[in-house]
């Protein structure tokens, strides 16, 4: 008797597929499974909802034991739909064993990213103090943390940073080399530093997050309502967008405009933690994904952000895939016609009428229903 049969789902085209899952795996997917299963559970969606590899979350800060950002997993995973988060560098080498070990109590699949400042973000200006990265240490929980940390942070923005200007993003590059390239996500806001000198010192396959933040340090002129020619020239030669989406870093305008010349974000994030999660203007990643269907990004576009590409950004295998022998891991979710107001992060209001409404979420074949009435 198999775990899990989950059937009279559709994928995102329309298209009619069953899913079995065992041991925590995918063991076969079809459209139709014909003759009878015998399952521990069944979960029949009647053709009525969307069936998706599991909705993955690239940059939350999820680690509750802070003061400044923080959150549960769960409440910004599986009670919202997503299987799997990344958090985005909350922790340092000083409190990222403690942030693992509180990690084996949730539902939701959880990852790290290490911060280069061996503090975390226990303050706003963690790099501000260059002795605060270590290479060692930084080495050493990637190393002992192995398929637990699976990338790095720098969060280069002037709060951050503080005077130490370009240099932590500086230390962080001879980090990524010593540690087998390992993936980089930097943060960008306010300057100094200048986004144009973050950019230069960028490899392709390094991520920038909250890129279509409406700061002036962002990637459009806000006068001319213009992409700045080296922001396209980065994004060009390879550096991935992620939307990180966020208290302070997301403007419908400079999205808008980004994509209307072809800067689309490979990951769509939400930069949760709980007061964004409580008070908006994020909410959930379901939000941040009404968003991008409102600007006119279609779902079939959509899915990639949430699943493939996010397992491709932090090289997460057996995620991100509806595939034999991949990780048991669903999103169930409805589309529906329905009016929202939605909100930027410069307070801008527009109306949808369109929303992504997740119904349940499947961790290693194990079925959690999410809370819709936060949705």
């Amino acid at each position: 008797m198999i775990d899990l049969y989950v059937k009279n789902g559709k994928t995102i085209s329309g298209s009619p597929v069953d899913v079995l899952i065992d041991q925590g795996k995918i063991i076969d997917i079809q459209s139709h499974i014909d003759g009878d299963v015998s399952a521990k559970k069944v979960l029949d969606l009647e053709s009525k909802y969307y069936l998706s590899s599991g909705w993955i979350d690239d940059h939350v800060h999820c680690y509750e034991k802070l003061t400044l950002y923080y959150d549960k997993p769960d409440l910004d995973g599986v009670d919202a739909g997503v299987t799997t988060v990344v958090d985005a560098g909350s922790t340092g080498a000083d409190n990222l064993p403690d942030f693992y070990e509180l990690t084996k109590k949730v539902r939701t699949n959880v990852y790290a990213m290490c911060n280069i400042s061996k503090t975390g973000i226990i303050a706003q200006d963690e790099l501000g103090h260059m002795d605060r990265i270590q290479n060692d240490l930084v080495k050493n929980m990637i190393d002992e943390y192995q398929g637990f940390v699976v990338g790095i942070k720098a969060r280069m923005s002037k709060s951050v940073v503080a005077g130490s200007g370009i240099h932590p993003l500086e230390r962080a590059k001879e980090i990524q080399k010593l540690n087998n390239n390992i993936p980089l996500m930097v943060h960008i806001g306010t300057n100094p530093p200048e986004l144009s000198d973050i950019m230069d010192l960028l490899d392709p396959e390094d991520i920038i997050t909250h890129c279509y933040n409406g700061k002036p340090n962002g990637i459009m002129n806000l006068d001319l309502h213009e992409i700045k020619q080296f922001a396209i020239d980065s994004y060009n030669r390879g550096i991935i967008f992620d939307v990180g989406h966020g208290t302070d870093s997301f403007n419908f305008e400079v999205a808008r405009v980004a994509k209307s010349i072809g800067l689309t974000p490979k990951s769509i994030s939400s930069d949760l933690y709980h007061r964004n999660r409580e008070n908006g203007p994020v909410y959930n990643l379901a939000t941040c994904l009404d968003k991008m269907l409102h600007l006119g990004y279609t779902m079939e576009e959509i899915i990639p952000m949430i699943t493939t590409n996010p397992a491709d950004n932090f090289h997460l295998e057996n995620k991100g895939s509806l595939k034999k022998g991949f990780d048991g891991d669903l999103t169930i979710f409805s589309i529906e016609d329905k009016e929202k107001e939605l909100t930027d992060s410069n307070g801008n209001t527009e109306t949808t009428n369109k929303v992504v409404v997740p119904h349940y979420a499947v961790v290693a074949g194990n079925v959690y229903e999410t809370k819709l009435e936060e949705f």
